[in-house]
């Protein structure tokens, strides 16, 4: 049977890259954005391009009241596109970057942070609970952050690193179900994260290069292949694990 992949933010950055990874190893997906549909609905014909269906619902993850009608919202779809009750992997890569030093930060960024990268992921895996395949997978997005440490980065860091215990605890509680759930933590990559400010950033992108053990930056096409790796049934025996994808920067 084909899989199903919800994942957030999809449909730019490393999400985009995911969808499309899934995709290509011959499984269905579903994306959520938060404003850009255009940006979304090109993702879509690139799946459908594929061979493979996909779809994309709007959602803004750092909105919890929101997800009980989301939730409603995808399994209309599953229904209706699928003819299917259930998905079978949550890939929680929504987020956004916010980085001030501790001096600096206000609470309303930290507030901003909390509310996308950690009770977003909370609570919208709570929601789509009872939508998840026994022998699901769930892979929670962080940070090589939550590793290393560059001034500006703590409050972002502090709760991809909340997210990673997160993790462990699903895994513990999910495990009766059959549900694998990981963590994949990226180091920098070439995306607009940010600004862009590694991709477009020459100084920035060199200093990251020279202290990689590979000798470069990561790319997207870094990470998308490896969390559709994670998701295939070649991996079915990995769960609650930290898995850094940063070609070994800070070693």
């Amino acid at each position: 049977m084909t899989t199903i992949t919800l994942i957030t933010g999809g449909s730019r950055g490393l999400g985009r890259n995911t969808a499309l990874s899934v995709a290509r190893r011959g499984g269905d997906v579903v994306l959520t954005y938060q404003s850009r549909a255009e940006d979304a609905q090109a993702v879509i014909a690139e799946i459908e391009a594929l061979g493979r269906k996909a779809v994309a619902l709007q959602l803004d993850t750092g909105k919890v009241a929101s997800f009980p009608d989301f939730a409603e919202t995808l399994r209309a779809t599953l229904s209706q596109v699928w003819v299917r009750s259930t998905f079978d992997h949550l890939v929680n890569n929504a987020g956004h970057g916010d980085g001030a030093s501790i001096a600096e930060t206000t609470e309303a960024q930290f507030d901003r942070l909390v509310d996308v990268h950690f009770k977003g992921v909370f609570f919208l895996t709570q929601s789509l609970l009872p939508l998840i395949a026994d022998g699901g997978r769930i892979v929670n997005f962080s940070s090589g952050l939550t590793r290393f440490a560059y001034p500006g980065y703590a409050a972002y860091a502090a709760v991809k690193g909340a997210v990673e215990v997160l993790t462990r605890y699903m895994a513990k509680e999910l495990g009766a179900r059959g549900i694998a759930v990981n963590t994949v933590a990226p180091g920098a990559i070439e995306t607009d994260f940010r600004g862009g400010a590694v991709r477009d950033t020459p100084e920035v992108n060199k200093f990251i290069a020279g202290i990689t053990a590979l000798g470069r930056v990561g790319l997207p096409d870094d990470i998308g292949p490896m969390v559709a790796s994670l998701l295939s049934p070649d991996n079915r025996w990995v769960t609650a694990q930290r898995i850094e994808v940063s070609g070994g920067q800070a070693i």
